[in-house]
């Protein structure tokens, strides 16, 4: 079995595009980071991508173009690396129903909230407005539905009195840092698919997803 081909693609520091990374280096993820593509010249995580010797690609929106048009160039800097996996870290766009179905079952995403939960914006803030006990992030792959696609692992951390927004998201980050790498690892073995149903493990239906617990 070869090695798997990851394209990341980011929008801002990278910070999992980097745990991903550390992961396929030392041995824990049997893939490797191909490219990191950002929508975003000043993304801090294409210097430290570059930095590591990763190869980088820019795809910026053009003023008033489509949605469907950004995403065609997109697909083709994805095409060009020969990429297995489409990784989404941070990536502040929504995808068309065209992209997501040219690579269906090879696109995820990771989501801070314990979805199917607090989708989209601001999660942080809102799990402590709904006064939630149970906080944390989700691995899933992508659908046309907006972080409504079948859920492959989630990890979860108990809030405290003094969380606040900033201090959650710190926390909650530490958990993507291991689980995006852990959800890939399945992947990459061949564990691991998106089924017309949902995602399969071993394969089995995955009815709930896999979970990790949290003290951080």
């Amino acid at each position: 079995m070869s090695r798997g081909r990851l394209a990341v693609v980011i929008s801002g520091a990278g910070s999992n595009m980097l745990a991903i990374d550390d992961a396929c280096r030392h041995g824990a993820l049997y893939a490797d980071v191909v490219c990191v593509i950002s929508n975003r010249a000043d993304a801090a995580g294409l210097a430290h991508a570059a930095e590591r010797g990763i190869p980088t690609r820019l795809v910026t929106p053009i003023p008033g173009e489509s949605r469907e048009s950004y995403d065609e160039r997109l697909a083709v800097a994805i095409h060009a690396v020969n990429a297995n996996w489409i990784v989404l870290a941070g990536f502040m766009r929504i995808l068309s129903s065209d992209f997501v179905r040219e690579f269906t079952g090879r696109l995820l995403n990771i989501h801070p909230s314990l979805l199917p939960a607090h989708k989209g914006l601001h999660t942080h803030q809102r799990a402590i407005e709904a006064g939630d006990t149970q906080h944390g992030a989700t691995v899933h792959f992508v659908t046309a539905e907006l972080d409504g696609g079948p859920r492959i692992l989630r990890g979860v951390l108990t809030l405290r009195p003094s969380d606040d927004a900033e201090n959650l998201q710190r926390r909650v980050q530490r958990i993507e840092h291991a689980i995006y790498p852990e959800a890939l690892e399945l992947l990459a073995r061949g564990r691991l698919r998106q089924a017309d149903t949902g995602a399969e493990l071993d394969g089995q239906p995955l009815v709930e997803p896999l979970e990790r617990r949290f003290d951080f």
